[in-house]
C-alpha cells in the first residue's frame, strides 16, 4: 500500500501535468485522480467577481476607507498570524475532499489546540470519493491553530493546521 507522502508526490506530479486522469493500481490497492473536473469551479468563481470592480471604480477616499475597515476589524488577527507564520508549519490537505477532525462523529478530535504532535501522529481525516484519508502532521510540534471546521470542504494545498515545530 503507498503512503500518504508518495500519494502526495503523485498528486503533485499530476497536478503540474496536462493528465486529466490517471489511475494506478497495486497489491488489491488503487488510485484514481481526476483533476479536470474542478477547473469549472474556479472559473465561475473568477467570473462573479464583478463588486471589487465597481469598488476600484469609486473615488479614491472609498477604496481607503474599504481597506481601513477590513484592517482594523478582520486583519488585525491575520496580521498577527501572518507575523508569526514565519515559524509555523503549515499542514496541508494532500487532496480535495470534506475535512473531518475524528474517525467518527462520537469519537473525541485528534488533535485541538495545544495537542503535542510527532511527524507521523494523525491530524484528521479528508475524505475523498468515499476513502478516508489519514493526514499526519509531517513536523514534531504543537498545535498552534486548526484553520477549518469539521465536515468543511477543503481544496488541494488549503492549509489545515499552524504547528509551532519543536
Amino acid at each position: 500500500m503507498l503512503k500518504i507522502q508518495e500519494i502526495r508526490e503523485i498528486i503533485k506530479l499530476i497536478d503540474q501535468s496536462s493528465v486529466d486522469e490517471f489511475s494506478y493500481e497495486y497489491e488489491g490497492s488503487k488510485i484514481e485522480l481526476k483533476k479536470n473536473a474542478a477547473a469549472p469551479q474556479f472559473i465561475q468563481q473568477e467570473v462573479q467577481q464583478p463588486a471589487p470592480q465597481a469598488v476600484q471604480q469609486a473615488p479614491a477616499p472609498a477604496p481607503v476607507q474599504a481597506e481601513a475597515a477590513p484592517s482594523q476589524a478582520e486583519e488585525s488577527k491575520p496580521a498577527e498570524a501572518k507575523a508569526d507564520d514565519s515559524n509555523l508549519h503549515k499542514i496541508t490537505s494532500p487532496m480535495v475532499g470534506t475535512f473531518y477532525q475524528s474517525s467518527s462523529p462520537d469519537s473525541d478530535a485528534y488533535v485541538k489546540v495545544g495537542s503535542k504532535v510527532d511527524d507521523s501522529s494523525v491530524v484528521c481525516i479528508v475524505e475523498a470519493m468515499k476513502l478516508f484519508n489519514e493526514i499526519e502532521a509531517e513536523v514534531k510540534g504543537e498545535i498552534v491553530e486548526i484553520l477549518v471546521k469539521d465536515g468543511q470542504l477543503v481544496e488541494y494545498g488549503q492549509p489545515l493546521f499552524l504547528v509551532k515545530p519543536e
